[in-house]
């Protein structure tokens, strides 16, 4: 077996990370096998290196190595081009064709981006990998093909299966085992030894001297993220060669190829959509309408309080948090001139019936209209089923699911008790 060293001179592969060299390394103690291999990684940090190394340390070296971009291949096409199709199998097919399967036979299927792969042909993968049986396009004969599979992605598999775009059966078929390739910032004492040996062959390539980085421009290289990982490095070591005169390259000229407003602070994403987020149109505007009625029953409770003690100011500083909660902020005038401004309606007297003050079991309130709230039964229904998922999301916690809803912890209580909750 050849050393991890040997095999990076062998496929030319720079860098001592011990991440790279625990993947080399299951790579060489897989290869004599013919167990399905899935290698992840970002994009551009080399995962093609991986299916080289097995298939050429392996028993069908000898065979032959088909590498397919399944991201490139149109959805409508890549059945044929995976397993073949029969003359007239659809418009255009004038002739037989052979697929990548049975071409390969014998030897190495290198599937790169293999998640982009539609689910009908996953289904057609899977056949393969079970038994070795495909059927070719348009035809209804099993053929037989005796392929290893290598794939690649850098699509996260277990948010695709969540999302139902890649299925989990295929997912542990594959990855029987999983080799992982870091990402080039995980790599740092490797960014200069790479950038150095991309100097080198572009300035053979181009016939001119090599650049060379400053130490403050080395330390600028280590630090910076690449998103686009080796491919992005190599992209950045050729511009320079190309276009700077002086071969000796300093920290401003190196920055002038980085790509600005780069930060290696991390990004927070809420990647999954939040239980309370009222998405559907319809429970937006049950909510508004929900909302509405609350501070509909708030004003009418703080308008007959203030209808039964007649005194402004004990009203108000009795009901401070209701009046904040209505009206969105607290009140600055905390006396009783912020009633006196507002227009008292007056009522008008009942000519039918006299009231007598000395009368105890005469109704102070008789000439009040009484109003008869209608609700209708959907909304009655729409406001029981948003109470009743709040508390569920918060476990029963009354003040959180109070909070949610836009209520008081109050109003709440009332709400349960009356809905016997």
């Amino acid at each position: 077996m050849e050393s991890i060293q040997a095999i990076k001179q062998r496929f030319g592969i720079i860098g001592n990370d011990p991440k790279l060299n625990r993947a080399i390394e299951k790579a060489i103690q897989v290869a004599p096998t013919d167990i399905s291999v899935l290698v992840t990684g970002e994009s551009g940090v080399g995962k093609e290196s991986i299916p080289k190394i097995i298939h050429q340390l392996s028993h069908r070296k000898h065979g032959k190595y088909i590498a397919v971009n399944c991201g490139a291949i149109p959805e409508g096409t890549i059945d044929s081009e995976l397993f073949g199709h029969e003359k007239g199998a659809f418009t255009g097919a004038t002739s037989t064709r052979s697929g990548y399967f049975e071409v390969a036979d014998g030897g190495t299927i290198f599937l790169d981006e293999v998640g982009e792969l539609p689910l009908t042909t996953q289904v057609r993968l899977l056949r393969v990998l079970e038994n070795g049986e495909f059927i070719k396009v348009g035809s209804s004969k099993v053929q037989k093909t005796n392929v290893r599979i290598v794939a690649a992605t850098n699509v996260n598999m277990f948010e695709a299966i969540k999302k139902e775009k890649f299925r989990e059966d295929l997912y542990y078929r594959l990855s029987t085992v999983d080799i992982n390739i870091p990402p080039l910032r995980e790599r740092k004492e490797d960014i200069h030894l790479l950038f150095r040996k991309f100097a080198s062959d572009f300035a053979s390539k181009y016939k001119m001297p090599t650049i060379k980085l400053t130490d403050d421009a080395v330390s600028i290289l280590q630090k910076h993220r690449w998103n686009g990982n080796i491919r992005q490095l190599r992209n950045v070591a050729e511009q320079i060669s190309v276009l700077e005169q002086n071969r000796t390259i300093s920290t401003s000229t190196l920055q002038g190829y980085l790509p600005s407003g780069s930060s290696n602070l991390p990004a927070v994403i809420n990647t999954s959509k939040a239980e309370s987020d009222f998405s559907n149109e319809r429970e937006i505007l049950y909510k508004v309408l929900f909302d509405m009625k609350s501070d509909l029953n708030d004003l009418k409770k703080l308008t007959m309080e203030l209808m039964k003690s007649g005194n402004a100011s004990d009203v108000q500083k009795n009901n401070e948090g209701l009046i904040q909660k209505i009206y969105g902020e607290p009140q600055k005038d905390t006396s009783s001139e912020a009633f006196e401004d507002m227009e008292i309606l007056a009522i008008p007297e009942q000519t039918e019936d006299h009231f007598d003050p000395n009368d105890k079991n005469q109704d102070k309130y008789h000439f009040a209209e009484e109003i008869e709230e209608e609700e209708t039964l959907s909304l009655q229904d729409k406001e029981l089923e948003l109470i009743k998922k709040s508390l569920e999301r918060h476990q029963g916690k009354r003040k959180l699911a109070a909070a949610e809803l836009g209520i008081s912890e109050r109003t709440l209580y009332r709400k349960i008790k009356q809905y016997d909750l």
